[in-house]
């Protein structure tokens, strides 16, 4: 029992050290060096939009197919050894998942996932054949943030939250100082397929002289209706379906929403067609394989939602799509 109890003081020193903490720009290059360390540049590629030549930043080639890596990589090598001994726990729908995984196994770090049990089949077999424990979840039905709390609760452990861990806001920001270093300057704008906005926060800090773009599934606009609102927003209820599995959290968090409420324009968002139009495009023009939540910042670029020139940059963050859905996506079968 005092074991027990030393780790939930434990665990709730850990998660106050979080909340206390404010990612910042410093922050950012140096998990940018940490990640150097570990991984190439993903590379930027031109791409012509409606006869305008701009730039995609292709982190579907990271070694998990996802940007996700850079966070849980920052994340976990800023761990104490104890924190390191006692494990962490994510959750995801699958990229991060990933990203997780891949950096604890590195590490020599126990992770469990918590993941929705409608997660893409590809996803899950991933993250399992990474060495991690999956913990299935109903979504929705599930609260999936109460049964990473209940894990921790009984086991110990870290939280590695998705978006809203000021260190993973940073890792994802080492994608701006890539960007910056390829293309000699900094962007005049960057477009971001935004979940929680961690990645938005990310490149907000990172690249603090270009504007930034949040583009999110119809439906889920959760960061771009907290900017505009300026306090948080839930989905509601009756949230649509979207394909974009890997973009539905139901709130943004309070330290992504105080990066952007200043930094980011008007929230845009794009339907499932556009996505898959966006997939599509990707496949033919750049040859690369595009999950549906990773291709919504290209679907918005291509439908004229977001103002496109020679000096913007488009992530494409994911590319692990479900074969069989992916399949039909690009016969024009869906």
């Amino acid at each position: 029992m005092l074991l027990d109890s030393v780790s939930c003081v434990s665990n709730r020193q850990v998660q106050a050290r979080v909340t206390e903490r404010i990612p910042t720009s410093e922050g950012v290059r140096a998990a940018a060096e940490a990640i150097a360390a570990i991984l190439p540049p993903t590379p930027l590629l031109p791409v012509d939009i409606g006869g305008v030549r701009a730039w995609v930043k292709a982190e579907v080639l990271q070694p998990v197919g996802a940007f996700k890596i850079r966070g849980a990589w920052w994340r976990l090598v800023n761990l104490s050894e104890a924190e390191r001994a006692a494990g962490v726990v994510a959750v995801s729908s699958g990229n991060h998942a990933q990203g997780v995984a891949w950096a604890a196994r590195r590490l020599g770090i126990p992770a469990t996932i918590v993941m929705p049990r409608d997660a893409p089949a590809v996803k899950l077999a991933n993250t399992r054949a990474l060495g991690a424990e999956v913990v299935l979840y109903e979504r929705p039905g599930e609260d999936r943030d109460e049964v990473a709390a209940r894990l921790i609760e009984g086991r110990g452990g870290t939280l590695v939250h998705a978006f809203g861990d000021p260190w993973v806001i940073e890792g994802q920001g080492s994608a701006a100082v890539e960007i910056a270093a390829q293309m000699g300057h900094a962007p005049a704008r960057i477009v971001a397929c935004c979940g929680g906005g961690g990645l938005a926060a990310g490149l907000a800090l990172g690249a603090p002289e270009s504007a930034i773009h949040v583009v999110e599934p119809v439906g889920w606009d959760m960061v771009g209706r907290a900017i505009a609102a300026g306090e948080i927003v839930h989905a509601g209820p009756q949230a649509p379906r979207t394909i974009c599995d890997a973009l539905q959290p139901p709130a943004t968090k309070p330290v992504n929403l105080a990066v952007l409420r200043d930094r980011a324009g008007p929230g845009v968002t794009v339907t499932d067609a556009e996505v898959r139009a966006a997939q599509r495009f990707a496949f033919a023009n750049l040859r690369l394989v595009v999950e549906p939540g990773g291709a919504a910042a290209l679907a918005a670029a291509l439908a004229g939602k977001v103002p496109v020139d020679e000096d913007s940059v488009i992530m494409l963050t994911g590319g692990n799509a479900d074969p069989a859905a992916y399949a039909a996506t690009i016969a024009g079968q869906d």
